[in-house]
């Protein structure tokens, strides 16, 4: 039941940040700049991805997946929120497959693999990368794993598959966590 309880939350931050991507995109290499921090919205993560229009796929996969009435949840969680053009990077078809009724378990272990739980800031994120070497590894609500490294300015994701996502707006805040926007659907290791 805590496992679904943190999978619906990390859905719902994931509409949060999906509502909150109007903020300026800042590089995530330069999370000192007080200018990355937005207030706290006052409504859900939910209300915030509903809100913003960059979001929408977003949210229909967090409705399909029944993750809405979770995302409220005091957290804190950290997402990494795709865009709708994140969406579109993949195969065709494959948002309304993910979207159906029978592959429910299958899109909410997508989605809760956007989310960590904590809150994890883009300084916090650098600071964890340059400690590690080069690298930081972030365990994600799903139970898998995400690799951080900076490529030039830019905090650059690796997922199970070996796929790579640039966070581009760093520290949009929520009521129950931390959002930071990226351009690539993240995925987990094939069950």
């Amino acid at each position: 039941m805590r496992k679904f309880t943190l999978a619906a939350a990390v859905a719902a931050i994931s509409i949060t940040l999906a509502a909150c991507g109007g903020a300026a995109e800042q590089p995530a290499a330069e999370p000192a700049d007080a200018t990355t921090e937005v207030a706290a919205p006052s409504g859900t993560i939910v209300d915030a991805a509903v809100a913003n229009p960059d979001f929408s796929t977003l949210v229909a996969a967090v409705q399909a997946a029944g993750l809405v009435d979770t995302l409220s949840s005091a957290g804190p969680f950290t997402v990494f929120a795709p865009t709708n053009a994140a969406f579109a990077k993949l195969p065709a078809g494959t948002v309304e497959n993910l979207t159906q009724p029978a592959q429910r378990e299958t899109l909410t272990g997508i989605l809760t693999y956007h989310v960590v739980a904590g809150r994890v800031t883009a300084a916090d994120l650098v600071a964890q990368i340059q400690s590690g070497g080069g690298t930081a590894t972030l365990t994600t609500v799903q139970g898998g794993t995400l690799t951080a490294r900076l490529q030039g300015s830019n905090v650059v994701l690796t997922d199970a598959a070996g796929g790579t996502s640039t966070v581009t707006a760093t520290d949009v805040a929520a009521s129950n966590g931390l959002i930071h926007v990226i351009d690539t659907v993240l995925m987990p290791a094939a069950g």
